[in-house]
């Protein structure tokens, strides 16, 4: 199992979004915690975002890396898809 860890953007936006989403996150981030790059969904990024991760949810996504070392995804952002690799 791997630890989930919120960066502040990323734990920020959660805070603010409605139950609903929170719900969908949380159901995400549990995915993501059992096998973080083998999840339907998920793409390795490229070009500035190289090394990270993407994680589909609906119109959002988690973008996130992962730390074998210290079996630790930290999420650095949550957003919807238009605004999130800004």
């Amino acid at each position: 199992m791997y630890e989930v860890v919120l960066g502040r953007p990323a734990r920020r936006f959660y805070e603010r979004a409605d139950a609903a989403l929170q719900r969908r996150l949380d159901d995400a981030f549990e995915a993501l915690s059992t096998e973080p790059r083998r999840q339907p969904g998920v793409r390795r990024l490229e070009g500035r975002f190289d090394g990270f991760y993407r994680y589909r949810v609906g119109d959002y996504r988690v973008v996130y890396s992962v730390e074998e070392d210290a079996k630790t995804v930290s999420v650095a952002a949550i957003g919807h898809r238009r605004e999130v690799y800004r």
